[in-house]
């Protein structure tokens, strides 16, 4: 009668081992799914060191934090390497896709432009937009038009029949940048010149 109680006990013991066994094998193959390219990795939190050259990504859902190893970072983040750990930092604006520092945009979402870093969903003034590169580009806005120069043809101001007058405009040093889009702002037309050279001959009418 003991014999067969022990070997009772020995089944159900041994039961209870296969079953914690499955359970841990089950437990660490979830968490070795979750902590690629982890140095250090919590079951419930993720990764929390990284390999070398690889960043770490946290995001919250709710309350919980979660940490993962990543080669580069997702849309909305930049990386930033540091001696001890390479961190994901998210950008500050919500409405941009990539960005050089936390408050410098590079690359917008659909339906904003990019201007100096920051997005619009309309373009600043004295810019104009650009739909093929989603962004904003400054506009040039010039003065009056000058007088017409006098009628000249190579350099000179008579001994010929018609030359070349011309006129420009304009535009505020501040308002020009590098690749801004400007109108004209120079203009020049054909003109009859009737002045003679002296010792010369008029020019024919």
């Amino acid at each position: 009668m003991l014999w067969i109680i022990f070997m009772l006990l020995l089944f159900i013991s041994s039961m209870e081992m296969l079953t914690q066994n499955r359970w841990k094998k089950q437990a660490s193959a979830g968490l070795l799914e979750n902590c690629t390219g982890c140095v250090l990795c919590s079951e419930d939190n993720g990764c929390i060191t990284c390999h070398h050259r690889l960043f770490l990504l946290i995001w919250r859902d709710g309350i919980r934090q979660y940490g993962m190893c990543v080669h580069t970072c997702p849309p909305g983040y930049f990386g930033v390497r540091g001696l001890e750990v390479n961190r994901c930092t998210k950008c500050r604006s919500p409405s941009c896709e990539s960005c050089f520092s936390r408050d410098f945009c590079m690359k917008c979402k659909d339906k904003f432009y990019l201007h100096k870093g920051q997005c619009f969903r309309q373009c600043p003034p004295s810019t104009t937009a650009q739909p093929g590169t989603r962004e904003c580009q400054e506009t040039c806005e010039p003065g009056p038009w000058s007088e017409w120069s006098a009628c000249t043809h190579e350099g000179r101001t008579c001994g010929c029949k018609w030359g070349l007058e011309t006129r420009v405009r304009e535009v505020a040093g501040a308002a020009r940048e590098e690749g801004a889009v400007c109108p004209a702002l120079l203009e020049t037309r054909r003109c009859r010149m009737r002045k003679h050279c002296p010792g010369g001959e008029h020019p024919t009418a």
